[in-house]
């Protein structure tokens, strides 16, 4: 589609790439399916993005972490921690980020302590068998209070049931993560770093929305309350948001 717009609003797709940290194929597919549509020059064919839509798009962590987790599209690699010394060094940014941050700035340790146990979780969990794509998403944006995590990896409820094989479904296993002690072997103790998360959170201003399988949990802040329920849509692995 064509539209009158601003040559300076207007960037190429291989800019967009770059930004968006995706190949030229993928924004192809990307404007194919209707996710992130381009604007065609009639002269000339070539795609091109409005500048606003590529940083609408980047602002949205959420959503971009949930696609990506819920398909076989190529990795963003802006947020891509192939593995663990990666994600520990995003941490650190965001510390850092969060001490100068007036919103974060009495909360970032105990931000980054939640945020690195469900990460580690990921790493720890499917070490050596990742059914997809190794590694986790990871982003923030301390304008929205957010923090995103998600993997595309075996889940909790398989990871658990290697030491509790009567676990039918994936509510149940959530609801075993979050609150039964399990053995401090691997893999057993994929939920032990999850009762921490929820023991800062019951004590915090703190909010977590958390999706393994077809379970979802949320946990709201100063509040122990577990709330797990079935839903629709199957996430592959994990998918976590913080807020606060």
């Amino acid at each position: 589609m064509e539209e009158n717009i601003e040559k300076d609003d207007l960037i190429p797709i291989s800019e967009a790439a770059e930004l968006l940290g995706v190949s030229i194929m993928t924004l192809r597919r990307w404007d194919e399916n209707n996710r992130l549509s381009s604007i065609r020059k009639k002269e000339s064919g070539y795609r091109y993005y409005r500048r606003k839509d590529i940083e609408v798009f980047l602002e949205d962590l959420f959503k971009l972490a949930k696609d990506w987790a819920t398909s076989q599209e190529e990795f963003p690699e802006n947020f891509y921690c192939q593995n663990s010394a990666v994600f520990l060094a995003h941490i650190t940014k965001m510390e850092k980020l969060m001490m100068r941050d007036k919103d974060a700035k009495d909360l970032f340790s105990l931000l980054s302590s939640v945020a690195g146990e469900i990460g580690n979780n990921s790493y720890d969990h499917n070490l050596g068998q990742w059914p997809d794509v190794p590694g986790i998403f990871f982003g923030f944006d301390l304008n929205k209070k957010q923090i995103v995590l998600a993997d595309r990896g075996v889940g909790i409820l398989e990871t658990l049931k290697r030491v509790k094989p009567e676990l039918k479904n994936h509510k149940e296993a959530l609801e075993v993560a979050f609150t039964e002690i399990i053995s401090g072997r691997k893999p057993e103790f994929r939920g032990n770093g999850l009762k921490y998360v929820k023991k800062v959170i019951s004590e915090n201003p703190i909010n977590l929305f958390f999706q393994t399988g077809d379970a979802q949990l949320i946990l709201n802040a100063n509040s122990s309350k577990l709330n797990i329920k079935n839903v629709k849509q199957n996430i592959r692995g994990c998918l976590a948001l913080i807020s606060y």
